[in-house]
């Protein structure tokens, strides 16, 4: 397919309500096209994996065809400078997480995560929360590493930014889910940004200890589960 092929499909495919749902995301109306993920997954699948093809349908501005990039990409392909290239480009949560979930992932992630911790970005600022969060499931960590992260949480969580404190959150969860080691410790981190004056702090503190001490361990698996879960209230029973 080529490029105006592919748009061309996605205007034949979109609807009103999916391109609504798009711009709630914060996208420009004009950058919406409002196709469904299902949709756009299927279609990736499709596209040619080369890289310069990829990047000129990243190109085009349209929220989508920057998803389809993103699904068709070959992390192995994406060089560093395309990364940074890739991250200018994102304008909405959902593709700051997909771009991290799909290729940053795949990268030396520890060195995105400590050169975007500390920016002002806005999508720059969640994508190291975001891939902290990643890590927990993309590697093997050990307390240690876990530690550490938990070290940037609470000296890089002074965020008033709903996306940022939201992803904060969810990186505190998903280090929890290691072990009941790292439950322990994410627990204990969380405790001491309640404790702190922040009030940004303090709401990431307490929107994950809301999940944090749920967590159970269940066997057969190998990361901790709620025990709100259905797996997970059967452990509790």
């Amino acid at each position: 397919m080529t490029i105006e092929e592919i748009i061309q499909y996605l205007q034949e495919n979109a609807s009103d309500k999916y391109k609504q749902n798009v711009i709630k995301l914060g996208v420009p109306a004009g950058d919406a096209i409002g196709v469904a993920t299902p949709i756009l997954r299927k279609l990736a699948k499709q596209l040619s994996k080369d890289k310069d093809f990829l990047f000129q349908l990243w190109g085009t501005g349209y929220h989508e065809c920057k998803i389809l990039a993103v699904l068709a990409l070959k992390p192995k392909d994406c060089t560093n400078k395309d990364i940074l290239a890739l991250m200018d480009g994102v304008h909405s949560w959902d593709l700051c997480d997909l771009l991290c979930k799909t290729i940053v992932i795949k990268q030396d992630f520890d060195d995105y995560i400590r050169q975007w911790i500390t920016s002002e970005e806005l999508y720059q600022k969640r994508a190291a929360f975001t891939l902290i969060a990643s890590t927990s499931t993309h590697a093997t960590l050990s307390l240690d590493e876990i530690n550490d992260y938990l070290q940037l949480i609470k000296h890089h969580t002074d965020d008033d930014r709903i996306l940022v404190k939201k992803a904060a959150s969810w990186a505190l969860r998903e280090l929890g889910k290691v072990n009941l080691e790292s439950k322990a410790l994410c627990i204990e981190t969380s405790e001491q940004l309640q404790a702190d004056a922040s009030k940004e702090k303090q709401w990431i503190a307490k929107d994950a200890l809301k999940e944090l001490t749920t967590l159970v361990k269940t066997e057969g698996r190998a990361r901790l589960i709620s025990n709100k879960s259905k797996m997970g209230q059967q452990v509790t029973q």
